[in-house]
């Protein structure tokens, strides 16, 4: 039995079975013929050639869909995500870290605004037998049957406290997170989730999520470069060009350095605010987490605003894994003892 964690997020898809790591862009765009499939240079980098079919439809997935497809899909709208997005991510990720028929067993989450909502239609939606077919760059097609056991749907803060707390083997590690009063503040791509941990018993007073994800910030920087040269970038396009801190548009560059300083700092302003005012009756927690991949970005900028200690996560590590190394840690945990919950939340 195969224990897998996918962390379908609305920037980027994660998945881990504790040996290998996934991570792409949460693009579909419809698949066409590409007519010259050599890289021009043979060390050309990337996230590799990510082609599915599903359903009878083929779908170009991440960078290959940002750089080939003409029709794209990619959306901040959760209910549209669980619909039209979410099986066919989580598939994309679980046949390139399975092979054939053997049953997998996933953990995954969501944001704890969206949980009760759709924990029971996300974990419904992925488990059963899909039936895929893998194409790669030569264009050789290869047939998969994912067989997905059992789903197990969490509160997506949590799997940074499992990552944190637990071993690969899924045992406990770190008896201070079991004892203490913890505060987790992930911040994504579209949400930013609040959550605490008292005892490892999860407090519904103390958990929100908010829209004070990084795409807020990435929708400034957007229409400051529409001003500038009338052109709108996808969002999607932005992680690269922030990262350098400068992009090119038709040949001229504009400089990002400036305008990211300013939106990053205004966005951990507001995130700490909401964390004082959220946990305003929490002055009993004795630490805080900060941990997703935008929680990695505005660290710097966010933890010197924050009341209290703030627990720093391994910086050799990419943050964007943080959860769903949590997921497959505690699906270890959950399922290597025998537990048979197969229901999401349960």
């Amino acid at each position: 039995m195969e224990i897998l964690g996918i962390d379908i997020g609305f920037g980027f898809t994660k998945a881990t079975d504790g040996k290998n790591g996934l991570i792409f862009k949460s693009v579909l765009g419809e698949a066409t013929e590409i007519q010259f499939r050599e890289n021009i240079l043979s060390d050309a980098g990337g996230e590799g050639h990510l082609q599915i079919e599903v359903g009878g439809k083929s779908y170009f997935v991440g960078e290959l869909a940002e750089r080939q497809s003409n029709v794209r899909f990619f959306t901040l709208d959760q209910e549209q995500f669980i619909g039209k997005f979410a099986l066919n991510l989580a598939l994309t990720a679980a046949s390139r870290l399975v092979g054939g028929y053997m049953p997998i067993n996933l953990v995954t989450g969501l944001p704890i605004g969206y949980y009760r909502q759709h924990k029971d239609e996300l974990a419904r939606i992925l488990q059963g037998e899909h039936k895929v077919t893998l194409v790669d760059g030569s264009g050789k097609r290869q047939e998969k049957v994912i067989n997905i056991s059992k789903v197990r749907v969490i509160p997506q803060p949590f799997g940074s406290l499992f990552n944190l707390m637990l071993n690969d083997l899924g045992e406990l590690a770190d008896k201070r997170l079991v004892r203490e009063k913890i505060g987790v503040i992930d911040v994504g791509f579209r949400t930013c989730d609040y959550t605490v941990s008292d005892k490892m018993r999860y407090s519904e007073r103390g958990s929100r999520t908010t829209d004070s994800g990084i795409s807020r910030a990435f929708n400034v920087i957007a229409g400051k470069l529409r001003e500038r040269s009338g052109i709108n970038v996808e969002l999607y396009r932005l992680y690269d060009a922030v990262d350098r801190g400068f992009i090119k548009i038709r040949g001229k560059e504009y400089d990002l350095k400036g305008i990211t300083e300013q939106v990053f700092g205004q966005l951990a302003s507001t995130i700490a605010n909401e964390v004082d005012r959220l946990w305003v009756d929490d002055w009993d927690i004795d630490a805080m987490v900060i941990t997703g991949g935008g929680g990695a970005v505005l660290a710097k900028y966010l933890q010197p605003l924050l009341n209290g200690q703030v627990l720093t996560l391994e910086e050799s590590r990419d943050a964007r894994y943080n959860n769903v190394q949590g997921y497959r840690k505690f699906g270890k945990h959950n399922w290597a003892k025998g537990q048979t919950g197969a229901v999401a939340g349960s």
